[in-house]
Formats: structure tokens, sequence, C-alpha cells
């Protein structure tokens, strides 16, 4: 399935923001700052990167369900998607 932007801006935007987070983390690793701080937005990426990729799966989800109810064969099926989701888990 292709990553369309109605799909993906969601995500997009949480990746974003981890990117800046994960830039900070390196800077304060780099700056030999307090352990806390770092781990503390560290896990704040994590748990963006989680999120964007569970809001792809979700718009996948929903786009493939919608195919399906118009009739149309979805791009993937509910198996694969299952994979992906638990891929992410």
């Amino acid at each position: 399935m292709k990553l369309r932007p109605e799909m993906t801006n969601e995500a997009l935007t949480r990746l974003k923001r981890a990117r800046g987070q994960l830039n900070a983390v390196i800077e304060m690793m780099e700056n030999g700052e307090d352990c806390r701080a770092a781990l503390t937005q560290l896990a704040a990426v994590s748990k963006a990167i989680d999120r964007a990729g569970f809001k792809i799966i979700a718009s996948g989800m929903r786009h493939c369900g919608a195919a399906r109810d118009q009739g149309e064969e979805p791009e993937m099926t509910e198996e694969e998607l299952e994979k992906l989701f638990l891929a992410l888990a």
C-alpha cells in the first residue's frame, strides 16, 4: 500500500516532532547533561515513533475497509495489516 498524504499527515507531524526531540537528546548526550532529562526525552521520542506507526496502520485499515465496502479489492489483506500492527507492538 502506498503512503498517501491524506493517510500520513498526522504520523508525519509526530515523526517530525520526534526528530526534533531526538536531536535534543543527542545534544544533551554530547554536552554531558543530566541523564534523567535525556532519558525522559528519549522515552518521548520512542512513544512518538510508536504512535506514528500506529497512526499509519490505522489509516491503512480504514483505507482498506473503505475499499472493501465499495466492492473493490483492498491493497492489503487483513492478515498483512495485522502482521504490520504486531511488528509495532
